[in-house]
């Protein structure tokens, strides 16, 4: 009985005690909207692509909508090549072909929830990444109707977690509240994490361990993640996510982060997931 007793103290304590106290903050301040009554539109946290000549690549991240924003975000990516006019943006999603291109605003909240920034790659680096990135998006191998499977996955998460093992130059990583990023399209149970900076052991997205220095130690049970960052430093805990020190910011154009759902004027036309 001694031997289960740390394991299961961890599963309580690091686990289930975090996700119940977010479950409570979260039913008693956002108010479940409908899809088709959501607001999906810019936060204008990105200027217009025509301000800067760079190259550049964005990965977002923003709650998802009604009972599942308790524990899971959805993730996107933004490109933009050199001298281009607009942005391209990739997502995942559970309608139609499941892989979506320029749906959504770069930056537009996801069930009226505001974006925040992930990652961020600019300049020369992001010229080099953005054909990477165009390639892993056409190779992802569960592109067709019927792929899309919300938990554990492929989904959204599962995507861009996909994409940037593409480039893991980049040193990005997805948050631990990114339900689906551990499960791998490659099918494998033991390799390289996405960065390549170290190992992760993960079985079907549902259990697993990273130990990484850009993902930081991660323990992956049923898709919620507890774990420390000691590169950027910071804890992971299921249902809160990353508290401690944020992964990227985009100066003087941050957006109102509040959790309170806005009625969109102009209704997305078809649900998300």
């Amino acid at each position: 009985m001694s031997i289960l007793r740390l394991p299961m103290m961890i599963f309580v304590f690091g686990f289930l005690v975090p996700l119940a106290a977010h479950a409570a903050w979260w039913l008693s301040h956002n108010e479940a909207v409908a899809w088709h009554e959501a607001d999906w539109s810019s936060v204008g946290l990105l200027p217009p692509a025509r301000a800067d000549t760079d190259a550049e690549v964005y990965v977002f991240a923003a709650r998802t909508g009604r009972w599942k924003g308790i524990f899971a975000h959805h993730s996107w990516i933004v490109t933009k090549e050199r001298g281009a006019s607009r942005y391209t943006r990739y997502d995942m999603v559970g309608w139609g072909n499941p892989i979506k291109v320029n749906n959504w605003a770069p930056d537009a909240r996801w069930y009226g929830d505001a974006p925040t920034p992930v990652g961020i790659v600019r300049g020369a680096e992001a010229e080099r990444l953005i054909p990477k990135i165009r390639s892993a998006v056409a190779q992802f191998p569960y592109r067709r109707y019927g792929d899309y499977s919300v938990w554990p996955g492929p989904n959204s998460n599962s995507f861009i977690a996909h994409v940037l093992a593409a480039i893991p130059e980049a040193g990005i990583t997805l948050p631990p509240t990114a339900i689906g990023k551990d499960w791998r399209a490659d099918g494998q149970i033991v390799g390289l994490s996405p960065s390549r900076t170290g190992v992760q052991l993960a079985y079907a997205g549902l259990l697993g361990v990273t130990l990484a220095w850009v993902e930081g130690v991660e323990i992956n049970v049923l898709g919620l993640v507890l774990g420390v960052d000691v590169r950027r430093p910071a804890i992971k805990l299921p249902g809160f996510g990353r508290i401690g020190m944020a992964t990227a910011e985009i100066p003087q154009r941050l957006p109102d982060r509040s959790r309170s759902r806005k009625v969109s004027r102009k209704p997305a036309t078809n649900p998300p997931t």
